[in-house]
This record gives structure tokens, sequence and C-alpha cells, in this order.
């Protein structure tokens, strides 16, 4: 099954949670349930975002679109991101005024509608698991699942307590949980998005290796305006200017050079980089522009 069919038969499953949930909270009036339809919500809208992504990722380059539209499942990601951490925000501000005024909540009712969200909930990860690592779209869109699932598991020990011993503020202890989760991880994979659309050095690679090793090879004098970084999920782009020895440009040596850079960027370290561009410079070039500066 590829990753739009798993995301078409998740965004399915999840909204089918947002009905089960709305009819829980009008039902039951839960705060604990009242997040977790929100968080639902704002699942099932990220993975129509996710859904929508994916396919508009398989578009072919163009030449105002020389990477297509690969970066979108970075954007898609930095979206579900803000909106679980608005959700959060939304639950602890809303448990302040909860605590000290709880409402009775059916507990039986809620148990209920726990049960079956929870059932579509881990349906839904199922769905996901098996492509949970491909990028960074499909691994927001299974975070959100799973912890919306963990949060509807709150939300039915929260019926169990409030059944058994009738203690109502434990819908508020719920909720706070429920946010708690989500908060930590939306803030991990904001910090994530934002490395990349921000153009940082992708995780795992360091550049001074990459530097020492440049320097190392045969006829290699410096090398400088050394870039490196992520347009999507597998696909790392690295550029540097490399100064060699004047007579690698009549002797030869400067296409050896050239692939054996090529080679070591691909295989050497723990980042692979399929996209690595070199500029020689003659050694003779850079003096001349270092004279002109």
């Amino acid at each position: 099954m590829n990753v739009t069919k798993r995301l078409g038969i998740a965004f399915g499953l999840i909204f089918s949670i947002v009905v089960v949930q709305l009819v829980g909270v009008l039902l039951t009036g839960s705060l604990a349930l009242a997040v977790d339809i929100v968080h639902s919500l704002a699942d099932s809208v990220g993975l129509l975002v996710a859904l929508i992504t994916a396919i508009l990722m398989n578009r072919p380059p163009a030449k105002n679109r020389t990477w297509g539209l690969r970066r979108l499942e970075v954007v898609s990601a930095l979206f579900q991101s803000l909106a679980l951490a608005g959700i959060s925000i939304f639950a602890f501000v809303s448990a302040i005024s909860r605590w000290q005024h709880p409402h009775d909540i059916a507990g039986e009712h809620l148990i209920i509608v726990g049960i079956l969200s929870l059932i579509l909930n881990v349906s839904a990860a199922v769905v996901l698991m098996g492509e949970r690592d491909a990028n960074f779209n499909i691994r927001a869109a299974f975070l959100e699942v799973v912890m919306d699932a963990l949060g509807t598991l709150a939300v039915v020990v929260s019926g169990i307590v409030m059944a058994a011993t009738g203690y109502a503020r434990m819908d508020t202890i719920a909720a706070v949980v429920i946010a708690l989760m989500i908060f930590p991880r939306a803030v991990k994979l904001a910090k994530e998005t934002l490395a990349v659309l921000l153009e940082f050095v992708p995780e795992g690679l360091d550049l001074d290796e990459v530097r020492a090793y440049i320097l190392e090879q045969p006829h290699v004098v410096d090398v400088h305006d050394l870039h490196a970084s992520t347009i999507g999920t597998g696909l790392v782009q690295l550029s540097a200017h490399v100064v060699v020895e004047d007579r690698c440009f009549r002797d030869g040596c400067a296409p050896e050079t050239l692939t054996v850079l090529q080679q070591a960027m691909r295989n050497k370290f723990p980042v692979q980089i399929e996209h690595a561009t070199f500029q020689l410079e003659a050694t003779s070039q850079e003096a001349e522009c270092h004279v002109r500066n």
C-alpha cells in the first residue's frame, strides 16, 4: 500500500473519531473529550493536508520549481506542529477554569465514546506505521495519530475513575495530561521543520569533517563557501568551492579529484549526499580574487 492510500484511509478513520467524539461532548460535557475532539479535528485536517501534500510532492520539477514541491512536506509538518501546540495551550487555559468549577460528567458515556475512538485511533496508527519514517509529512501525521490515541486512552481512564468514584476533577486532570503529552512533541517537530526551512546543516553532518576530508585530498589547496542544507526527507544538497593546484587543469587530475569528492559525499559520511556540487578553482584564480578584494 503506497503512502497516498495510507493517508487517505487514516484521514477517513480520524474524521470518524471527530463525529463520535462530537456526540460524546454533547452527551457528557467533558473537557478532556473536548480537548481530544479538537486534537482529532486538527489531526484530520493535518492528515488531509498531508494527503494533498503527498499527491503534490509527486509532481515533476518545472523550470520555475527545480526541486519540484519536495519542501511542501516540511511546510505541512510545521503547520501540524503549530496546530498541536495551539491545542495544548487551549487545554491549559480551559483547565484553570474547569478546575475551579468542575462539571458533573457521566463517566459511563465517556468510557463508551473513548473506547470507540481508541479503536479508530489505533487502526489509523497501524495503517500509517509501515511508512512512518518515509518523510517529515508522514512522520508528523503518524505522531499526531499516536498522540491522539494516548489522549483518548486518558479520556477512557478518566471516565473509569469518575464512574467509580464520582471525582469530577479527574476530567480536568485528563485534559492537562493530554496537553502535556502533545506540547513537547509539537515543539520538537517544529524545531526540526524550521531547521530545514532555515537551511541549517542537516543533523548528523559535520561540515568541519567534510572540510577536513576535502583538504586531505591530493592537489587540494583550500576550500571555501562550503554549504549544506536539506531540501526534503532524504534529499540533502552540498556545494563548495575547491581550490586545486594550477597544474591540475593541465595534467588532467581535476576530473579525478572531482570524482573522488562526489563519491565520498555519497558514501563516507553519516548523511548521504546525492546532490553535491563542487566548483574547482585554480590557485592562481583564488590569488587574483584576493588581490581584487
